[in-house]
């Protein structure tokens, strides 16, 4: 079965610390957590105490509680959603995940779906577990790499501003190849 701990530390390495890039639609985002679409973690809270001491924003690193914050979002919010741990292939298991972060755990649900031919309905139940975990694990990576970055494409077709960060987009998806 996949292993979360790892799948985070993979996911974290993309991710990156503290930004707020005002052509990012998801504004303040540490580690991944973009403020727009999670304004009620309490995670904030330590970010917005870390502002008023130095060395911010490297001093959030070093907030043990803040990480572990981190570690617990990420692990109800993104893998119980696409059903980490019952995925048999550990690669797999982390494509699937650090997609849901990047693309949310519904749109990577529906990739997954799509790759393995069922119906995309956004949800990982028993039957899209099943075929993910009976499919030939370099296939389905090969293939759910294709889709995401075809829906890359169609993002900056509809959103000129988001062609800046295609090519991190494509280089997340072929560094978990």
């Amino acid at each position: 079965m996949a292993d979360f701990a790892s799948a985070f530390a993979a996911t974290m390495k993309a991710e990156g610390g503290y930004v707020n890039d005002p052509q990012d639609p998801g504004g303040e985002t540490y580690k991944g957590v973009a403020r727009k679409m999670n304004s009620k973690w309490d995670g904030w809270i330590h970010v917005d105490l870390a502002k008023k001491e130095k060395n911010f924003p490297a001093n959030l690193d070093k907030n043990t509680a803040l990480q572990d914050k981190i570690k617990t979002f990420y692990e109800i919010n993104y893998w119980d959603k696409v059903r980490g741990d019952d995925i048999v292939n550990q690669n797999v298991g982390e494509c699937i995940f650090d997609f849901a972060v990047n693309a949310g755990p519904i749109t990577s649900a529906k990739l997954a779906q799509i790759t393995i031919g069922a119906e995309p309905d956004g949800t990982i139940g028993p039957v899209t577990l099943g075929k993910i975990n009976a499919e030939d694990p370099r296939v389905f990576i090969a293939l759910f790499s294709l889709h995401k970055i075809a829906r890359y494409v169609h993002i900056c077709e509809k959103r000129q501003e988001s062609k800046k960060f295609f090519y991190g987009w494509v280089k997340r998806t072929l560094e978990a190849i």
